[in-house]
């Protein structure tokens, strides 16, 4: 009996895509078609298009293509979270459905799983993206890597494009989050990474869902979920700012005690102490506000995906 290979991917909004995702996807699967069979699963995020009626008609023409409607948009890190855990073959293979994912780096990833690997990734090698998300994407790294618990390294500009293991997908199933971070989990989880380096090619054809805020969304619960470092900065900082503080107001109280009549501070000095501790105080608790979100989040036992409809399972 064939092994079952899975390709799972996340859309939305990508009529102009889909077609072409799905003949990539078939062409390079048909070089294995004595050795695996494989399914495709595309999981909609309730597209306003004409994405879902793409898939609906992809699914009744062709028994190997699987879809998931959602009740409504879940997001850019639920829903593919969620495609990849309903892969059901003995490998799962990730791709974003804007075609920025080559789906012609599939033979290099089982090549490497047949070698041994529990996974292997795509990795950016270049991209013409904007230099300033870029530099964005760079400094997260940067940071992240340095503040993780455990010894615990992300992979750079890995985006979860690769092939998974079964027994990987076994783990995830396991996760209790209802907002999983997929890059810190799979490192957490362990074991060694097979890197594919690719230039990532520009979107062709529609808008990307990426911006600023879903970067940061990234960026942010990568580290709330991966380091305790902000939190311990927090403290630190705390008493260095109060010791500074405290020797402060101590030389100013000498100075008004030896120049009772000459040392004036005027306004200033008050003024710019004010708003240095304010603006302190609100990135604090920004940062606080963050962790208890993401506890929140976690303890809230939400699902992760609520399905309109399901086709070919």
């Amino acid at each position: 009996m064939k092994k079952l290979i899975s390709i799972v991917s996340s859309c939305y909004n990508e009529e102009e895509n889909i077609i072409e995702l799905y003949n990539r996807v078939k062409a390079q699967m048909e070089q294995f078609s004595d050795k695996y069979d494989y399914e495709q699963i595309l999981v909609d995020n309730c597209s306003t298009d004409n994405t879902a009626i793409i898939l609906k008609d992809l699914a009744q023409k062709d028994k190997r293509v699987k879809v998931i409607i959602n009740s409504r948009n879940f997001g850019h890190i639920r829903s593919p979270f969620y495609a990849i855990i309903n892969g059901s073959g003995d490998a799962v293979i990730y791709m974003a459905s804007d075609l920025q994912d080559p789906p012609e780096l599939i033979p290099q990833f089982i090549e490497k799983w047949e070698q041994g690997y529990k996974y292997a990734f795509g990795q950016k090698t270049k991209s013409e993206e904007n230099i300033f998300i870029k530099t964005l994407r760079n400094t997260f790294y940067f940071i992240i890597n340095r503040i993780a618990d455990d010894n615990t390294e992300m992979l750079k500009n890995c985006t979860g494009f690769g092939l998974y293991d079964k027994s990987i997908i076994d783990i995830l199933k396991t996760v209790d989050d209802t907002y999983p971070y997929a890059r810190g989990l799979i490192r957490d989880i362990g074991f060694e990474v097979a890197l594919i380096p690719f230039t990532q090619p520009k979107r062709k054809k529609g808008k990307t869902k990426n911006n600023f805020y879903t970067l940061y969304d990234n960026a942010m619960i990568g580290i709330v979920k991966h380091s305790k470092v902000p939190l311990r900065l927090m403290t630190f900082l705390g008493f260095i700012l109060s010791a500074l503080s405290m020797i402060v107001a101590f030389i100013y109280l000498l100075y008004k005690l030896t120049h009772w009549y000459t040392f004036d501070a005027g306004m200033a000095p008050i003024v710019i102490g004010l708003f240095f501790f304010s603006s302190v105080q609100l990135f604090f608790l920004g940062i606080l506000g963050e962790y208890i979100g993401a506890v929140y989040t976690r303890v809230d036992k939400k699902p992760i995906i609520v399905e309109k409809e399901r086709i070919n399972f």
